[in-house]
């Protein structure tokens, strides 16, 4: 099976019937959006921006974080990060930290921005760049459950902001806290809570109302558990919990944690990002140094997975370089690529948007600008990619909002609006330091709802 163009009708049939129960379409209740998909379905929205720009409805002053917000019944969600008094963190944001400070789980009216409740405990980071929490909220069910950067992982009544269970993964599972924090969104499916937690385990299912451990499966021997968050998918007519660490892609059964199927592949770094896109019976994965893998997945438990392309460098072999002269395919470092049609779209190492061609990977075309790269590529330079429609709406890390079609022949910017200033601190180790947002935006309510680590901003993107 091939998903059809997230424009189409057939597209509008399929999600509606994979829509979960009780979420609105205007929701955005966890990372990736109703769906986990990072498609956005609500109608009414604008064509291009007002002349004075997009309507600001409202902006809130929060701590600092790149976990993007999450958006149900009315509210936002949000974590942030305040130092305690007297704390700092490094100059370099590269060196691990060594400071306490607070994690707060923030729920604010999504009219008004006003703050309807708070939830700050104190947690101590060890982490690289340091900001603030990485995991976006989940809300299902009337509670939402937050993934903090040090790995404390809590459920909340969505309401009252009461505490109703909570687990830290390194005092639970003796995990180590990866370079960069914990940051894969957890996954809710059914009853369970889906979470990667650390070495031995890998991945942990929790009872979504009292966490309790159902399940636990896989097992690292040298890597840090990545960031890519679990994902389920059907191939073969089989649902399928995918799980991509930086020793190996999995696809295990959601219910046991059984493992179906395992494709080794080392990643450097342990630069497992990406959320894992599927097309039918094929997945796409890529990451910042290895480049990306499209794999056929086995019908039946007695097949086994087939690498259909992978990057090479300009040479034979392996990928050269993460450099843009030395990649022939896709090597993104935090942005998910988009399929579409017969085409991927996706932002590449040094800020490069390109197109390849699905069967074969082959690069169609690239362009600089949708990034906030400038005329000269830029290491780490990126954009987050969202499909409405036949259109996408691109949030990148100047903080701009960009409306653009993107199609085999090209990029075409129809609009461009910046509606977040960049605060965060880029180390100046690789390449010169910047100011970025690098935190995934949310569409619900016709708007847009985007973080930096000093505010959090509502952008209505109603039709009038």
């Amino acid at each position: 099976m091939r998903f059809p163009h997230p424009g189409s009708a057939h597209w509008i049939l399929f999600a509606c019937l994979l829509l979960p129960a009780g979420v609105r379409a205007d929701d955005w209740p966890q990372w990736f959006g109703p769906q986990r998909d990072g498609v956005w379905r609500e109608k009414g929205i604008i064509e291009k921006f007002p002349k004075d720009g997009p309507k600001v409805l409202w902006r809130v002053p929060i701590g600092g974080g790149y976990a993007g917000p999450a958006i149900a019944d009315g509210k936002v969600y949000v974590t942030d990060r305040v130092l305690d008094e007297g704390q700092k963190d490094p100059d370099n944001p590269f060196a691990r930290a060594n400071s306490k400070g607070k994690e707060r789980i923030l729920c604010l009216d999504a009219k008004s921005g006003k703050k309807l409740w708070t939830h700050p405990y104190d947690c101590k980071y060890t982490m690289s760049y340091p900001a603030g929490p990485r995991a976006s909220p989940v809300i299902a069910g009337g509670k939402v459950y937050t993934l903090g950067g040090m790995g404390d992982l809590i459920c909340l009544d969505a309401k009252k902001g009461d505490v109703l269970w909570s687990r830290n993964l390194m005092k639970d599972y003796k995990a180590r806290v990866p370079v960069w924090g914990f940051s894969a969104p957890p996954l809710i499916d059914g009853d369970q809570l889906i979470c990667l937690v650390g070495s031995k385990p890998t991945v942990v299912s929790f009872d979504k109302d009292t966490g309790k451990e159902k399940w636990r499966a896989l097992l690292l021997e040298n890597a840090e558990i990545g960031y890519a968050p679990p994902m389920i998918f059907t191939f073969g007519g089989k649902r399928q919990l995918v799980i991509w660490h930086p020793e190996s892609v999995n696809g295990l059964d959601p219910a046991t944690g059984k493992v179906l199927w395992t494709h080794e592949w080392a990643i450097k770094a342990n630069l497992t990002i990406s959320t894992p896109r599927q097309v039918g019976n094929k997945l796409f994965l890529t990451a910042f140094y290895d480049g990306c893998h499209m794999l056929e997945i086995p019908d039946t438990a007695e097949g086994s997975v087939k690498v259909l392309f992978r990057s090479r460098g300009k040479g034979k072999g392996k990928p050269l370089g993460e450099k843009p002269e030395l990649t022939d395919k896709l090597h993104s470092i935090m942005s998910t690529p988009v399929i579409a049609g017969e085409h991927i779209y996706g932002v590449c190492s040094y800020g490069e948007l390109r197109c390849l061609t699905l069967g074969e990977g082959k690069r169609v075309w690239s362009e600089l600008t949708a990034s906030g790269a400038g005329k000269e590529p830029e290491r780490w330079a990126n954009a987050f990619i969202v499909p409405h429609g036949d259109r996408y709406f691109l949030f990148n890390e100047k903080g701009d909002l960009i409306i653009a079609k993107l199609t085999p022949k090209g990029y075409e910017e129809i609009d461009r609006a910046n509606i977040l200033a960049p605060t965060g601190q880029l180390a100046g180790v690789f390449t010169s330091a910047r100011k970025i947002v690098w935190s995934h935006p949310a569409f619900a309510n016709k708007a847009i709802f985007a973080r930096n680590d000093k505010e959090i901003v509502a952008v209505s993107l109603a039709a009038e």
